[in-house]
């Protein structure tokens, strides 16, 4: 459980992750379990790049609706039918929220009808194996994987299997999705399920598809890493025609395409994800009448999609506009003006533009220019303390890029120079250290030798150290002979120096009285009688 925990964790980039959350969040106060499926399931666990976010809610998710734009979620198409939401998150996710359900199929190709089920019964009614998969995000089983029909097992393995033998048939777009994902992931369909494949193309159930399922397709030919092998492949199986009769592969600009997988792997380099699927689309039809096109867009579910694909060719002149205009007179005003454009428009205009002045631009803005940031002498700036702790370093590092794209620094000291009145003042020294009065004596430790203090007006008689007694287990009893001299040798070396003595163990016996002590003798100073006598005799004489 806790492995799939971190491939969500690590695999959802930072967008998506933010996306799961708010979702998970407003199915938690609705009291609704929520799972990961589908495709995203499929591509966490293969590794590919995780493009959409398949979430089923055991609930009607159009009841969340007014929830989810509350949070910034926007919602760009609704399936009352299939009671499905499709989303567009913050930071451009493009999501599907559906409700787990069960379906029955009365005639091929016709909706089905869909009842409120759980979510076994929802991944029993899907195409592939590697399709029916779930991981919970609910509190209680949060990370649980949800595998009913070994799909893990066929990814392993590298194929594509169906779940059942009449799938083909209730649903035709089954079909052109079998060979779309067996030509991304170069898998080859399962043994049965190529008899079924076979089966299903000779007797012409792709006639009974409808118009939604092509348009889902058709979206998800144009987020395909590679469209136009993707292409070829519908192509070969005859699959093309039936997404629009008009279409061929003659009626795709395969140079373009060619040129915007460059392109876009470029700017994915950089740092830029630009929204790609309007492109293709783009690209995919430039040949076709504006007739064959507008029949295709009305087959898009997606509203998101079709404003973007509408409107390329026009927010493309617009920057084309503005990099010719007086505010790009510089290379600094250039630089302001696309790194303030969509990555959208940046990639398309790359591709479509004629304008040379405008073509160097972007070519230089996406790589002579961004090679200028390693003249910054970043060590040197470090000795002038203006460093990312800095709150305005930010401001410094653009001011001084800004000057070097205009030429007006050139050489390192002139950067240097530009640099030092930014350098802030040192900090102040550190404070002197307060001497206090010396931390009171540790308590000796029981049987060690300790010096007593000297009285006052008193000097030590001598500094010699008292011998050490021997530990208690190593006494030995002396004779009384011998007893004696030591007494007589201490006492001499009591009056000298004063020792503390280990405390001695008391005993079980009852206590005797102490003896009590005798008054101490004062010294009694010498007699001066003589003298004041001798005082006396000497007034009588005056």
């Amino acid at each position: 459980m806790a492995d799939y925990i971190y491939s969500m964790e690590t695999r959802l980039t930072p967008d998506q992750q933010r996306g799961v959350n708010l979702v998970q969040e407003i199915a938690q106060h609705a009291g609704l379990n929520l799972y990961l499926t589908g495709g995203t399931i499929r591509d966490l666990v293969t590794g590919f790049p995780i493009r959409d976010i398949d979430l089923s809610i055991q609930g009607n998710p159009l009841k969340l609706q007014k929830e989810l734009e509350k949070t910034g979620i926007s919602v760009q198409g609704v399936d009352e039918d299939l009671r499905t939401l499709h989303l567009l998150m913050p930071g451009n996710v493009r999501a599907e929220l559906n409700m787990t359900r069960a379906e029955t199929h009365d005639k091929p190709g016709k909706p089905p009808s869909i009842a409120p089920a759980t979510i076994n019964e929802d991944l029993r009614r899907r195409d592939f194996t590697v399709n029916a998969m779930a991981l919970s995000l609910n509190p209680g089983s949060r990370g649980l994987l949800l595998d009913p029909f070994n799909g893990i097992a066929d990814i392993e393995a590298k194929v594509l299997r169906i779940l059942h033998s009449y799938a083909f048939l209730e649903e035709p777009v089954r079909l052109i999705r079998a060979t779309r994902l067996s030509a991304r992931f170069h898998w080859p369909l399962e043994e049965r399920t190529q008899v079924r494949y076979d089966a299903a193309k000779e007797n012409n159930y792709i006639e009974f598809i409808g118009k939604p399922a092509i348009g889902y397709e058709l979206e998800q030919v144009a987020h395909e890493d590679d469209p136009l092998q993707i292409m070829r492949a519908l192509d070969k199986e005859g699959w093309l025609k039936v997404l629009h009769p008009h279409w061929s592969l003659a009626k795709i600009d395969s140079g373009e395409l060619g040129q915007f997988v460059k392109t876009r792997q470029v700017m994915n380099d950089l740092g830029y994800l630009p929204e790609t699927g309007p492109i293709v689309m783009y690209f995919l039809t430039r040949r076709m009448t504006d007739k064959d096109i507008s029949e295709i867009q009305r087959m898009i579910p997606r509203r998101d999609f079709l404003d973007k694909w509408k409107h390329l060719e026009h927010r493309a002149h617009d920057l084309a506009k503005k990099l010719t205009g007086k505010d790009a007179g510089t290379n600094s005003g250039s630089w302001k003006i696309l790194t303030h454009a969509s990555p959208e428009d940046m990639l398309f205009l790359s591709l479509t533009v004629r304008q040379h002045a405008v073509d160097a631009k972007l070519k230089n803005f996406f790589g002579k220019w961004r090679q200028l940031k390693e003249k910054l002498p970043f060590p040197e700036m470090a000795e002038l303390r203006i460093t990312p702790q800095l709150p305005e370093f930010q401001k410094i590092l653009d001011e001084a890029f800004l000057l070097l794209l205009d030429g007006k620094l050139r050489s390192h000291t002139e950067i240097m120079h530009f640099l030092k009145p930014y350098e802030p003042p040192p900090p102040p020294p550190p404070p002197p250290v307060k001497r206090g009065r010396g931390k009171a004596a540790a308590p000796a430790a029981p049987g060690a030798v300790v010096s007593a203090p000297a009285k006052r007006g008193r000097k030590l008689a001598a500094e010699t150290p008292a011998p050490i007694p021997a530990a208690p287990a190593m006494e030995v009893k002396a004779t009384a002979a011998e007893k004696k001299p030591v007494q007589a040798a201490g006492k001499a070396e009591a009056r000298k120096v004063s020792v503390a003595k280990p405390a001695k163990k008391a005993k079980p016996a009852t206590k005797k009285a102490a003896p009590k002590k005798k008054p101490a003798v004062k010294n009694v100073p010498a007699k001066k009688a003589p003298a004041k006598k001798a005082a006396a005799k000497k007034g009588r004489k005056r």
